[in-house]
């Protein structure tokens, strides 16, 4: 067997990461190394791979410790039975590797994943003792988040939230019985429990100590996971009911969605073609309106017999079209609650309005000015000297607001 370089595993490493979604680094706390010595920030700007809430851009590096795995997962690219090349990098290549490239402005922090190799425990110990060496030894600033492993040790789990920033803990997929069915050595009880012990971990950890009156550093960003769409048949509605529970339960940060892409010598069990991109799209759409305008999952698929979100539109506007006998929606009366729920709003928009309304009544041109759209807003909303009339009624308000595709040329 041939040697390979650490550029050739690189190649091999990077290109395996890329199924991994749940890189974002949101709830990082900002850190600047250069106020108490040592390398890294999370405050740079470089490369664009991931953004914090504030608008921050932070580049990661992303890679695989290893693409080796003992699991079989039948919709996993790098599972044991995978025709796959194989590579594995060492504690000390990812070390310097992260401080090179942060040196020439490549990245500003690390994301880091794996397959299992011998064991979790194993596996789970080289990551940990590489951000541990990255923090303590090279005193590396930057943002660091590990894809742990639920079958490691809980000391192993504590140990990876003193060092990194973010924890993730895959759930796989949406359901226990497509686990079940398509990564049969998974126990998804298992995942759950891990889970919970981390959540568990960091209100501990968030707590003032009695001693020092201080908030333990640990994972400050909270925990995140990521579950694989349309490699089952699970549908939309079954996938928003999962990602509720995960947020209720565990209080994670995000649940990311990936959709599901065809592999190499598939398993019988997968389907032939991916799930549209659009599909994903919708989700991540639905998820935050759960997340920040008070939607129940219910309701967001309610008007779809299929359990499946509409690709054509977003689910805020199938629900408000769904929905008509709660609109139009007066912009200078309306609680917040409600406003959040029209088509166009967002939630800086909303908070704006609710500001300058304290001052003085809103007309549809100041609207205008608040929101990106205003086509798409004037059909549910009563405004000072405005009222749509019977548009919010008419049954060609769906084909207007989303209109007809148009052929793009390059010429």
């Amino acid at each position: 067997m041939s040697v390979l370089s650490t550029r050739d595993k690189l190649a091999i490493l990077s290109d395996a990461a890329k199924y991994d979604a749940s890189c974002a680094s949101s709830g990082a706390a900002k850190r600047n190394s250069l106020k108490s010595g040592g390398i890294g920030s999370t405050e740079g700007m470089g490369i664009c791979h991931s953004y914090a809430p504030d608008g921050r851009c932070i580049s990661l590096l992303k890679i695989l410790l290893t693409n080796f795995c003992i699991y079989d997962c039948s919709y996993c690219i790098n599972r044991s039975s995978s025709n796959v090349k194989r590579a594995r990098f060492t504690i000390d290549e990812v070390v310097r590797l992260t401080l090179e490239f942060y040196k020439r402005n490549y990245i500003e922090g690390l994301f880091l994943s794996s397959g299992v190799i011998r064991s979790p425990d194993e596996t789970m110990g080289e990551m940990v003792e590489i951000a541990r060496r990255l923090r303590v030894d090279e005193k590396f600033g930057g943002y660091i988040h590990l894809k742990t492993i639920p079958e490691c040790s809980p000391e192993l789990l504590e140990q990876a939230g003193i060092y990194a920033d973010r924890l993730s803990i895959n759930v796989e997929l949406p359901t226990d019985e497509g686990v079940k069915r398509l990564a049969p050595e998974k126990r998804p009880e298992t995942i759950r429990v891990s889970m919970a012990k981390l959540r568990s971990k960091i209100e501990e950890k968030s707590e003032p100590t009695l001693k020092t009156k201080k908030r333990q550093r640990f994972a400050p960003g909270g925990q995140s996971t990521q579950m694989i769409i349309g490699a089952d048949a699970t549908n939309d509605a079954d996938i928003l009911g999962t990602s509720a529970r995960l947020y209720g339960s565990y209080q994670l940060r995000r649940v990311y969605y990936s959709a599901f892409s065809p592999i190499p010598d598939a398993s019988s069990a997968l389907p032939l073609l991916k799930p549209p991109l659009m599909r994903e799209h919708r989700l991540y759409q639905a998820d935050w309106l759960m997340r920040f305008y008070g939607f129940d999952r219910h309701e967001i698929v309610a008007n779809r017999q299929d359990g499946m979100l509409d690709l054509e539109i977003d689910p805020k506007l199938s629900w408000a079209l769904a929905n008509r006998g709660a609109f139009p929606v007066d912009v200078n009366r309306a609680p917040r609650e409600m406003l959040l729920r029209v088509p166009g709003f967002g939630t800086k928009v909303v908070k704006k309005m609710l500001d300058v309304r304290r001052y003085r009544r809103l007309r549809l041109e100041d609207v205008g000015r608040l929101c990106q759209s205003i086509n798409k807003v004037r059909s549910f909303i009563v405004a000072d000297g405005w009222s749509p009339g019977g548009a919010t009624d008419a049954e060609h308000l769906r084909s207007r607001l989303v209109g007809k595709p148009t052929q793009l040329s390059l010429f």
